[in-house]
């Protein structure tokens, strides 16, 4: 038996996708026959109809669904926490909105979960075969192996979002703007074990992304730094005995 799951899902201006998505997300749910889920969509000031959308194909496919909407957009890690604060379920399923993120790779994702014996692990996706064009791929290739060779976090694909750690785990760790992109890290520091799942990749159907590649580069490599200074103060001590008199 699974534990309860929430698929959180921050989402600016992605009507055209994000009904479709979340029809994807419960039918593979749905097919496990043993899993309580619910879907959480985050509202990031999406001008829109995101939520019109999320709202009558969650119906359609009688699918849970939370939505919480923020006023203004604060970006992905903001609507992530958000979305992860506000979520029921014991194990945090993460998605990108814009339908790039397979969802019928998510059982495979739970049933590695399911193996581990760690309180904390993440089960990372590993877009292996990425459609993105020749010059996205290789900002991604140097940035990952910038991001390996200072943090060696063990994931080969930092900006995949997919992922599934438990809400207890993502509460233990230090909360900051873009902090999604080094969840690995960041869980790996708590003594957290990672696993590596190659997932599939897609085309966009509607829209573009809401940031650049460049913008990511940069602000990545200052909060790769500070992930970095904040593993050199991380003191986790080994309890041998407790006594209670």
């Amino acid at each position: 038996m699974h534990p309860f799951v929430s698929v959180v899902i921050p989402a600016k201006n992605e009507q055209g996708n994000i009904g479709l998505l979340i029809k994807e997300i419960s039918e593979v749910l749905h097919a496990l026959g043993n899993i309580q889920f619910e879907v959480v969509l985050v509202n990031d000031g999406s001008k829109d109809n995101t939520v019109i959308e999320a709202k009558e194909f969650a119906a359609q496919s009688q699918c849970q669904l939370q939505v919480i909407s923020h006023e203004a957009s604060c970006g992905q890690s903001t609507a992530l926490h958000t979305g992860i604060f506000h979520a029921k379920g014991e194990w945090i399923v993460t998605s990108d909105a814009d339908g790039q993120n397979d969802p019928a790779d998510i059982p495979a994702l739970l049933q590695a979960a399911q193996q581990v014996q760690t309180e904390h692990f993440c089960i990372a996706g590993f877009r292996n075969k990425r459609l993105d064009t020749p010059w996205v791929r290789l900002q991604s290739k140097i940035a990952n192996g910038i991001r390996q060779r200072f943090l060696n976090d063990g994931v080969p694909d930092s900006g995949c979002g997919l992922k599934v750690f438990p809400k207890r785990t993502f509460q233990a760790l230090p909360y900051f703007d873009h902090m999604h992109r080094f969840l690995p890290a960041l869980i790996k520091r708590i003594n957290g074990k990672i696993v590596v799942c190659p997932v599939n990749h897609r085309n966009r159907a509607v829209g573009q992304s809401n940031y650049t590649a460049w913008s990511r580069a940069w602000v990545g490599v200052v909060d790769m730094f500070g992930v970095m200074w904040l593993r050199k103060r991380t003191k986790l001590p080994r309890i041998i005995s407790e006594e209670i008199e």
